[in-house]
């Protein structure tokens, strides 16, 4: 904080009081991105219907600029270098901003270009978190969580540490942004922050075991032929030990490379498994859905329905079939609403065959011989090193 102009610093016994703080207040931060926003559009931007933090502008030849901003940081792309000098010199204007170049690093995700593609990763952001634990020389892990694990509230266990296991566990949510494959692990361990017990610390440590063992992996985004856009949909029948409700996974990709995925335990308790793979389907829709509202910003065209993979039979036929209205009354919103957009063509559901199921990875702790297939190179999951 600096001492308002006018005021002598070397006076004595005179204090200031601070009336109000930008940082701190609840309203901060919508009133910086209303401020962002208005000079944006000002410079000719408009903001996607998909994400309000994503700013879009068409030239006349067809040429794009897309702003993607986070709190202060900002990312340009897009094929009218001419336009991003310009908006580079008009946001200075109007802000005090610092120009660092190509994409390289990115709020703790590091950025590389090559031929292949380009490839994000959070390895300093690891070294750094088992850096600050101690488990730098930690032993390894094949997988982040075991399989048929049975974590629950285990009342009668050791209480641990609540602020500690809280912060490991944020740190690693974050580290999900690049790691798919610990997604079902957070959400796992995410479930008893308000009172873990050693069981469940030790399952945060076998995860950070685990990403010992793989430092350097990420996502690697390469340049393919076409944007089908095809999502893979599972929920476990097993469920928790605790109240028995299931966890749905999905995972979506564009043009053979992944960029959406989700895991996290269902509000209600299925009675069955095509109940679980049914609700499971409902909410991958609303992905492909979100994904489709953001091409057409991007005016992208996409040709055909997107594919939505199950592998239950009983799931797909259910929205295909509408005789079987007795079986399906309880969950009569979400069998409306996926067979309208298969009526209108939007999405189709193939079957795929439970080996073939890259949405399990996001549902159940597996063992590593399943876990080590998913990262394989002939995978749809582009697990890179």
């Amino acid at each position: 904080m600096d001492m308002p102009p006018g005021i002598d610093e070397t006076s004595q016994g005179i204090v200031c009081r601070l009336r109000k703080s930008l940082y701190g207040l609840k309203q901060s931060h919508r009133a910086w991105f209303g401020r962002f926003s208005q000079a944006m559009q000002k410079c000719g931007y408009c903001p996607s219907q998909a994400d309000h933090t994503l700013f879009l502008r068409h030239s006349q030849d067809g040429r794009i600029t897309i702003v993607i901003v986070y709190v202060d940081d900002i990312i340009m792309t897009g094929y009218d270098i001419e336009e991003i000098n310009k908006l580079k010199i008009n946001l200075s204007k109007e802000f005090d901003i610092k120009d660092l170049g190509t994409l390289q690093y990115f709020l703790g995700i590091e950025v590389a270009h090559s031929k292949e593609g380009i490839f994000v990763s959070q390895r300093k952001y690891v070294l750094d978190l088992l850096t600050e634990t101690g488990m730098l020389a930690c032993k390894l892990a094949d997988t982040p969580i075991e399989q048929n694990h049975r974590l629950g509230e285990q009342t009668d266990d050791t209480p641990v540490d609540r602020g500690r296991y809280q912060r490991l566990a944020g740190k690693l949510i974050y580290l999900a942004h690049t790691r798919p494959y610990i997604a079902y692990a957070m959400s796992v361990v995410s479930q008893f922050m308000h009172e873990p017990r050693e069981v469940h610390m030790q399952a945060v440590e076998r995860i950070l075991r685990y990403l010992k063992s793989a430092l350097g992996k990420g996502l690697l985004f390469s340049k393919h032929d076409n944007l089908a856009i095809e999502a893979y949909t599972n929920a476990d029948w097993d469920g928790s030990v605790s109240d028995r409700r299931l966890t749905t996974g999905y995972c979506t990709f564009v043009g053979g490379n992944l960029v959406t995925w989700h895991s996290k335990k269902q509000s209600v308790v299925a009675r069955s498994s095509a109940e679980a793979d049914f609700r499971a389907m409902a909410h991958c829709v609303c992905e492909l859905l979100w994904l489709k509202i953001l091409f057409r910003d991007l005016r992208i065209t996409i040709q055909g329905p997107m594919r939505l993979f199950c592998d239950n039979k009983a799931a797909i036929s259910i929205v295909h079939n509408p005789v079987q209205h007795d079986r399906t009354k309880h969950i009569e919103i979400d069998r409306h609403f996926i067979k309208e957009k298969l009526s209108q063509g939007l999405i189709c559901t193939p079957y795929v065959k439970t080996n073939d199921q890259l949405a399990d990875i996001l549902t159940k702790g597996v063992s590593s011989k399943v876990f080590e297939s998913c990262q394989a190179g002939n995978s749809r999951y582009l697990f890179s090193s």
